[in-house]
């Protein structure tokens, strides 16, 4: 991440495993493919978050870290050919601010926020059909940069047509990571 972002210092500080069919078989850990258009931090959320993973890693500068430019970056990567829900990504500069809304995800242990993204067909999406293991992508959530640089990244897995009817449940998974970037 480090070569990729430029950034001085990564932190790793969760992860999601996806595949429906091992949800529906009971198996503990697993999250099925999110399909609904979302972007996972909001502009304050984004704080907050990198606020509770460095406090729980006993961080001592964290004030001085969230005041220098830093971004939440997820790496997306198959564990398996992806033939069904396939990642769909936006084009974050097709993105209007009116087009996110701000909505509380309720965890176990606290609340967060997360953006709903509504319709608007200037959107530009893309998406990854049959990625390979090999392969990964990563996609910025939240930057705390307000100079106009992308700052989020809208997805979702979606239902493909394309797809065989009966391919594999998608098997993924993705890593959140905190990525500061030199003063």
């Amino acid at each position: 991440m480090k070569e990729v972002t430029g950034a001085q210092k990564v932190v790793i500080f969760d992860h999601t495993l996806r595949n429906a069919q091992r949800l529906q078989n009971g198996e503990s850990g697993i999250s099925e493919p999110i399909k609904y258009v979302h972007n996972d931090f909001t502009a304050i959320s984004g704080y907050t978050r990198a606020r509770k993973e460095l406090t729980a890693r006993g961080v001592d500068n964290i004030d001085q870290l969230l005041q220098q430019r830093f971004a939440l970056i997820n790496i997306w990567r198959a564990i398996a050919p992806v033939y069904k829900s396939p990642l769909a990504v936006c084009n974050a500069f097709s993105i209007a601010p009116t087009d996110l809304v701000a909505t509380d995800i309720v965890y176990r242990d606290y609340v967060g926020e997360t953006y709903l993204i509504t319709y608007n067909p200037i959107h530009q999406w893309f998406y990854f059909p049959q990625i390979q293991p090999s392969e990964a992508l990563l996609f910025k959530c939240f930057d705390s940069a307000i100079d106009g640089r992308a700052r989020f990244a809208a997805h979702t897995g979606f239902d493909d047509p394309t797809s065989p009817p009966d391919a594999p449940a998608r098997e993924s998974i993705e890593l959140r990571t905190l990525v500061f970037y030199p003063i």
